[in-house]
Parts: C-alpha cells; structure tokens; sequence
C-alpha cells in the first residue's frame, strides 16, 4: 500500500503545482503598464519623473511635484503573440506526442486610477487602484501541450493608498500601503492513459486499463483538471526623491514583497473509463486521489527596488533613465497542500528563480506647443534562464522595448496621453517535464512577441 501512495503522489499535485508553476517560471505576468504617460518612454525615470498622479505607484515622495487635486484614469490594451512550434514533444511511454500547434496569446485590458492632492499644510494624499500582476494565456483543445497548459489566467486588483511631504528643499519622501487581492484560475488536460498506468503500477497495466483507455495520449479519451483559488494580503511601498538641480532629480523607490496563501478548489473531469480507477484508489489508501478538494497554497509575491533620474537639458528636451531589480527569488520553492491528501506529501516545488533586472532609457520632447512626445527603449530580464524550466502557461523570455508617445494638455483642467510599446522577445524554447504533465514531455520551440497600446486621460482641479 506504501508503494502506492508514493507513486500517486505525482497524480495528487498534479493540478495543485500548476496553481504557482504559470507564476514562478516568468516575470511576464508582473505588469508595469500602471500608466498611459510611462508608455511611451518605456517607464523610464518612473520614479523621479512626477509627472501625473500615477506616480503614487511609481514613487508616492514624487507627489510633491504635483499641485492642487489630479485624477488620471489609464486604459492598456496587451496583445502577446505565443506561436508554438513542435519539435519532438513524448509522452509518457517515450513515444511521440499528438496534438496540433497552438498560439497561446490572450489579449487583455489593464485598467488604472490614480487621485493626489496637495494639501495646505505641505502634505500630499494619493491613492491608486491598478493592477500590479496578471496572466492570460490560453490554448486551443488537442493542442500537443494540452497536458502542460490550457488556461491560464490570474488577476489581480490592488488599492495602493500614499502620503508625500517635502523633508527639506531637496528632499521629498512618500510611504503607502497596498491592500491585494489575488484570483487564478488554470487548467490543463490529463492523458488518461498514463495517469490509469501510475495508479495501478506497472505490472496491471495490461490488465487495468488497456480495456478502459485505449492508448497514451488521445485527446478524445483525455481527462481534465481546473484549480481556482484566491486570497488578500497587505504590502507597502516607500520613496525618495532628491532634487539634486533644479533640472536633475534622482528618485528612489521600494515595494515589499506580498505574501498570498490562496484558498481555493481543485476539481477534475476524469475519464469514464478512467474514473473508476481513481475511486477504487481513493477507497483503497483512503486519501482524495483525483477527486474534487479544497486547495491551499501560499506564494510571496516579490520584492522591487527602482533607480530613477531625470534631467532637463533645456526647456524642449529631457533624458529620462531607470534600473529596476525584482526579487523573483521569493518564488523559489511553492507549497501546495490539497485536502485530504496523503500526509506528509505535501509537495514542494522548487523553482529555481533568479532575481531580474530592468535597464531603461527614453526621452521627452516639448516644442512648446501643449504638446509632448516620447520614445524610450528597455531591456527586461526574465527570471527562467533554460528551457527545461519555462512553462507553456507563460513561456516567457528576455525582452526589448522599443516604446513611443505623445501627451497633449488641452486645456488648464484636463490633459490626455498615448502610447505604444513593441516587446522583440528572441525564439524562446521549451524542453519541459513537470508533474503537471501526465508524464509528457514539450519540446519545441515559440515565436512570441508582445504589443501594448495604452491610453489615458488626467483631470485637474
């Protein structure tokens, strides 16, 4: 009976680790899209630039370049393209795996709002409600990785109140907190086959569930696994801003990491001729084995530090700069505990994240007209530094930005901005074997890119 249990164990988590595995793979779905202006330079010197109220997320000490009362509302459109490529993918038995190509893009919509107010005793308020992290991909049925990844979609909502004073003529600092609310929910196919085979051992294969399920690997016989879940945690996020000229300014800023222990349901659509195979496994060792459960999982959200400066040549141009490190580290190993599952298998995933690092550059342009534009360029690190490890839910890769805008104050009491972002992502490959795979392997190879168009509009009082 002991034999059994530890070879069900991959069949227990194989949904659950899927929960974290889209995340910790990826920095693809941490979005800076958290306003329309920052577009169009590629977020260059987003923490020292203090140009409109989105700087509560960016760097809430950067308010108190901002006067009387602002609301900004931001809208972002993000289309990214996955075009898989197979190249020899297997199933569990070695043999080739079936199953069509796919394009994994959903395209999604970011929204922000932002409100500041100076008030009359030096201090500045501001609130932000956006969107910090999300994920949408989601592949057609019978694609060839069906058993690695078919939906993939976590949102966040994140309410980010801040305050800002000037310490000194050159000093200003902020300090916020962030109440965050986290939902996933992800799916992907089991191949019913492999998974009656690692439920009844070897030796009662031939017996057990060749007259149940035909072969490894057919899409029609295939069984399927959704696990949904959500929490709300609380982070914090502080900021500097040090006038060094009155044309140079070099901002600070800093977001803790947030922790997130996910509740939530695992529930499967099994097989008819798989079924009864998994109930007779859950009556025999008296744990969940493939049945509907409850699902608890934690995951701490990662840290970031920024490096802004901003400086004015002249009245007409400006250079805008920034470094970014994210501490996808606190990703590492994820813990996942299903109801009713064998005691002491709660499974740990280890991740093998690395931290990443953000380097951009862009420019601002004012012909003195009410107009402004813009162009930036950024190089983005993703965490996952081999195929072996990057996932099909996200399968993300280094990236370079090249953004433009534009911005046009209308009139004293509202203004408007647009931009545009083109992300170059090099052919990604992907060579992976998880215990969410029903024991397949995914070798190929995608040609992905990603193109954002963001619009917003600032109202002053």
């Amino acid at each position: 009976m002991s034999h059994k249990i530890i070879k069900l164990s991959p069949l227990i988590l194989a949904a659950a680790t899927a929960v974290f595995s889209s995340q910790a793979y990826s920095s693809g779905f941490a979005l800076i899209e958290q306003g329309a202006s920052g577009q169009g330079v590629a977020y260059a010197g987003a923490a020292a630039i203090g140009e409109d109220a989105s700087t509560v997320y960016f760097n809430p000490a950067a308010m108190t370049r901002l006067s009387g009362q602002q609301i900004v509302f931001a809208g972002h459109v993000i289309a990214p393209k996955f075009d898989f490529t197979n190249n020899g993918s297997t199933t569990f038995a070695s043999t080739p795996l079936t199953g069509t190509n796919a394009d994994g893009g959903e395209t999604s919509f970011v929204p922000n709002l932002y409100w500041a107010a100076a008030l009359d005793n030096g201090l500045h308020l501001g609130v932000g409600i956006n969107v910090p992290y999300g994920l949408a991909t989601e592949y057609d049925n019978g694609w060839v990785g069906r058993y690695h990844a078919l939906k993939s979609e976590i949102t966040t909502i994140n309410v980010n109140p801040a305050m800002a004073w000037k310490m000194t003529e050159a000093v200003s600092f902020g300090i916020g907190f962030s109440v965050q609310y986290i939902d996933v929910e992800l799916t992907n196919n089991l191949d019913s086959f492999a998974t009656c085979a690692n439920l009844v051992g070897p030796t009662n294969v031939a017996t057990q569930c060749a007259g149940l399920v035909n072969a490894p690997s057919i899409a029609s016989q295939d069984s399927a696994a959704k696990l949904e879940g959500d929490d709300t945690s609380i982070g914090w996020n502080v900021g500097v801003l040090f006038d060094i000229s009155d044309k140079s300014r070099l901002g600070l800023a800093y977001r803790s990491a947030i922790q997130h222990d996910l509740e939530g349901q695992a529930s499967f659509n099994l097989d008819p001729g798989l079924q009864p195979v998994a109930d007779g496994a859950s009556a025999a060792t008296g744990f969940n084995i493939l049945q509907d459960t409850a699902l608890n999982a934690g995951a701490e959200l990662p840290e970031s530090f920024s490096v802004s400066f901003v400086h004015d040549y002249n009245l007409h141009w400006s250079l805008l700069m920034d470094y970014t490190w994210t501490g996808w580290d606190s990703l590492d190993v994820v813990e996942v505990v299903l109801a009713g599952g064998a005691p002491g298998r709660d499974p740990t995933l280890d991740l093998e994240f690395q931290n990443t690092n953000r380097l951009s550059i862009g420019t601002h342009y004012k012909p003195g007209n009410n107009w402004i534009f813009r162009g930036g360029l950024a190089y983005d690190e993703a965490p996952v530094r081999s195929d072996e490890l990057r996932t099909a839910r996200i399968p993300d890769n280094d990236r370079t930005w090249l953004s433009l805008g534009f911005g046009y104050d209308a009139t004293k009491s509202w203004s408007f901005d647009v931009g545009y972002s083109h992300l170059f992502i090099s052919d990604t490959g992907i060579n992976n074997n998880t215990p969410t795979s029903s024991g397949a392997t995914l070798i190929g190879t995608y040609d992905a890119s990603v193109d954002i168009l963001s619009a917003g509009v600032n109202f002053n009082f």
